[in-house]
Parts: structure tokens; sequence; C-alpha cells
């Protein structure tokens, strides 16, 4: 019995991940480039990807805040980020591509932060 229940769990569980960590071409456009510049307002360092908030203004000087997807925790640390690399208040800007809901959302390819170009570990792959 407790096998069929082990069992029953790992069948819905799954799928449920598989849902939740989506391909590049789901959810952003590789033909809609994006470069920000703003103010990080928030940081979630968790799998299956990193997310950031920035506030960035716009041509108009209304500030829209924006998220970002970035890599892995673990893609991310292999490349030399941490936990700390991104901090509320830092300066930042990003070059990535939007999402084809058009929201504010963004898959980070690079990010320049305190003087430095780091890889954000993006899904995109070229075709």
């Amino acid at each position: 019995m407790r096998v069929m229940l082990a069992l029953t769990v790992v069948v819905l569980l799954v799928p449920g991940a598989a849902v939740a960590h989506h391909s590049f071409a789901a959810v952003f456009d590789s033909n809609q480039p994006v470069e920000l510049e703003g103010e990080i307002t928030k940081v979630e360092w968790a799998n299956p990807h990193i997310w950031f908030y920035l506030d960035v203004t716009n041509v108009d000087g209304d500030v829209e805040n924006w998220q970002c997807e970035g890599g892995t925790p673990n893609s991310l640390r292999r490349l030399g980020w941490s936990a700390d690399t991104l901090q509320t208040g830092d300066a930042v800007q990003i070059e990535g591509w939007r999402a084809h809901d058009g929201t504010d959302t963004c898959n980070a390819r690079v990010i320049t932060a305190d003087g430095r170009r780091l890889f954000a570990g993006s899904s995109f792959e070229e075709q």
C-alpha cells in the first residue's frame, strides 16, 4: 500500500514540475529584444530560475516595474554568481527579450552591474 501511495505522489508531482519549468519560446519573444536601465527592487534566488525586479523610468518619465528571469541558481553559481550578486538598490542595465504577452517581463541575457558585465544564464538558444 505504501508503494502505491508513493507512486501516486510521484505521478502527480512530476507533471507539475514539468509545467512549472517552461521553454524560452513558450514565454519570451526572440524578435523583441529589450535594453533596460533601472534599480533593483527585489531578488528571488530560487529554482527553477532566479527572478529580479527593477524600476525602469520610461521615455514619458513614468516608472515601470519590470520582472526579469535569469538562469537557474546552480548554473549562475558556476558562472561566479552568488545570492548576493544583485542587491536591492543596485543600478543595473539589462539586455534580454520581452515576453510574448507584452507585459513588463523579460528573459535576461546580460546584466551590467557595478561595472561588471555578467551573463545571466538565459535559456534562449539561437535557431
